[in-house]
């Protein structure tokens, strides 16, 4: 089972993201898709947006669409980190492992 190092290094970069989502992006992202979903409902409707259900509605998909795009950002950012930084490791561990050949 000869794995790579930046495959574990991106698992641990997905964990890690969405771990700082779940803290720092779930509630922002809420925030901002919310007020896009209002902007957006009080342009069709008129303000302010009455209670009515499609203005609901609207406004209910756009949080929705702003928290799985701070997830999406969250998680792929960390998980590129996470490679990169595995993609070094390996590029600094390879001549190590041509020696050991070399050498038996």
């Amino acid at each position: 089972m000869n794995k790579r190092f930046s495959t574990r290094m991106t698992l641990i970069g997905a964990g890690a993201g969405l771990v700082l989502f779940a803290v720092f992006g779930l509630l922002p992202g809420s925030f901002l898709g919310g007020v896009m979903g209002l902007n957006l409902a009080g342009t069709l409707f008129g303000y302010p947006v009455g209670p009515g259900i499609l203005p609901r509605m609207i406004v209910a998909a756009s949080m929705l669409i702003g928290v799985m795009v701070s997830g999406l950002v969250f998680v792929l950012g960390a998980s590129f980190a996470g490679w990169l930084l595995g993609i070094l490791v390996d590029a600094l561990r390879a001549p190590k492992k041509a020696e050991e050949k070399e050498r038996a």
